[in-house]
């Protein structure tokens, strides 16, 4: 990017919490989450120009729309903020983070606040599958899948790749115990107690019914409640704060596709590789360059297809590029009974979306604060040793709307 954007600071809440049983709700993981940022960036109220809010449907989910209204609340002086809403499906956090950078860029602004929030656990399994059915093309869709409409969308995602290149059970269950192995060094990932192994991934059973053929439940990302936010800046204002940890964003890509699955070009999903490669061609950096990832693994297929489309393995070899443990974190292959591959990237290292937890319109944002904790060195346990860039996948549907950003120090 000609115009430089920085993160100064992040925050996120629990994803293991249920707002609903604390008696809290949109606006209270909102303020959680913005004032926490806004104190990891040690800045004031009032340097803050101009707030965004991620979110796809609290109107359904929690009955509250107008959601940036709720970030006047932080502070008083915040009141008269420029705020606005961004929906756009499960990858409403990406495209938040990315306006808000677009926002900087274009130098309306010096420093905007990104929330990302979703309030999930508000109704039966069923009623907010019919929710999340939204994503999609939702009246043709669901009279074709019926039911629990998303995991059967990406089931049939895995049965077209399953047709043109092969998938196993145990490429499945890979990414699933992978992604619940780095939860459980991320003390706030959901899944952190979880001690999924390879034969229950692997095995039908009651506990892990085959929801979607080839998907099982374990294939899936939770249901989420949870927020997370981000402080970006200008080059000028971080300037005035030289000492203070920082991640700068290199380059970009945002396509959009077709809404209905059956209308794309699955399972290369090529509107979604262009906007890989837009954000490759700004940051002028090639996949073999970067130091991790945060991928959209919505579903475990969805993290296999994204290493393809990403350019991290070739065209029918995600599979074999996770067998080898690449995209494992180093600490973790020897519990994942993997060798020490030729080369390292390791993808999701807190969780991702099966592990960490899915809080829809929190999901893009989230994975922009872990990409910070890492290019600044204070992720933890799940630090990537030499983090200096990496880059952030959030999608929205099924791989409809695409958001991939690279960031650096």
């Amino acid at each position: 990017m000609s115009t430089p954007v920085f993160i100064l600071g992040a925050a996120r809440t629990d994803f293991k919490r249920h707002f609903q049983r604390e008696n809290r709700t949109l606006r209270d993981a909102i303020l959680e989450a913005g004032g926490a940022a806004l104190a990891d960036a040690g800045v004031a109220p009032e340097d803050i120009e101009a707030g965004v809010v991620g979110n796809f449907a609290s109107g359904l989910f929690a009955r509250q729309l107008h959601l940036g209204a709720f970030l006047t609340e932080l502070d008083p002086r915040l009141r008269g903020l420029p705020t606005f809403h961004v929906e756009a499906a499960c990858a409403s956090g990406g495209v938040a983070v990315l306006t808000a950078a677009k926002l900087i860029a274009g130098g309306i602004h010096e420093v905007v606040l990104v929330v990302g929030v979703e309030q999930q656990k508000t109704m039966s399994p069923a009623a907010g599958a019919e929710v999340l059915g939204a994503a999609g093309d939702a009246q043709a869709e669901s009279a074709q899948f019926g039911d629990f409409m998303f995991p059967k969308l990406f089931g049939r995602i895995a049965e077209l790749y399953q047709q043109r290149y092969g998938l196993t059970e145990s490429d499945l269950a890979r990414v699933a115990v992978k992604n619940h192995a780095h939860a459980r060094l991320n003390p706030l990932a959901q899944m952190r107690d979880s001690s999924l192994t390879m034969p229950s991934a692997c095995a039908e059973s009651n506990a892990n019914p085959r929801l979607a053929p080839p998907l099982k439940a374990t294939d899936c990302s939770p249901i989420t409640d949870g927020a997370a936010a981000v402080v970006l800046c200008s080059e000028r204002f971080a300037a005035r704060r030289a000492n203070c940890p920082r991640a700068r964003l290199l380059g970009f890509g945002h396509t959009t596709d077709f809404l209905a699955l059956a209308k794309k070009d699955a399972p290369q999903f090529s509107i979604t590789t262009r906007a890989a490669q837009q954000a490759y061609d700004m940051a002028n950096v090639k996949p073999a360059e970067l130091q991790g990832a945060e991928v959209h693994d919505c579903f475990s297929i969805s993290e296999i297809i994204a290493y393809e489309v990403l350019g991290f393995a070739p065209r029918g070899e995600g599979a074999k590029l996770l067998a080898s443990g690449a995209t494992a974190l180093p600490t973790m292959r020897g519990e994942l009974g993997v060798g020490q591959p030729a080369f390292s990237l390791p993808v999701n290292a807190g969780g991702g979306l099966i592990g960490d937890g899915h809080p829809v319109g929190a999901t893009g944002v989230r994975q922009v604060a872990d990409v910070f904790r890492q290019i600044t060195g204070t992720a933890g346990k799940y630090q990537i040793e030499g983090a200096r860039r990496m880059l952030t996948f959030n999608m929205g549907g099924s791989f409809t709307t695409n958001v991939v950003m690279i960031w650096g120090e």
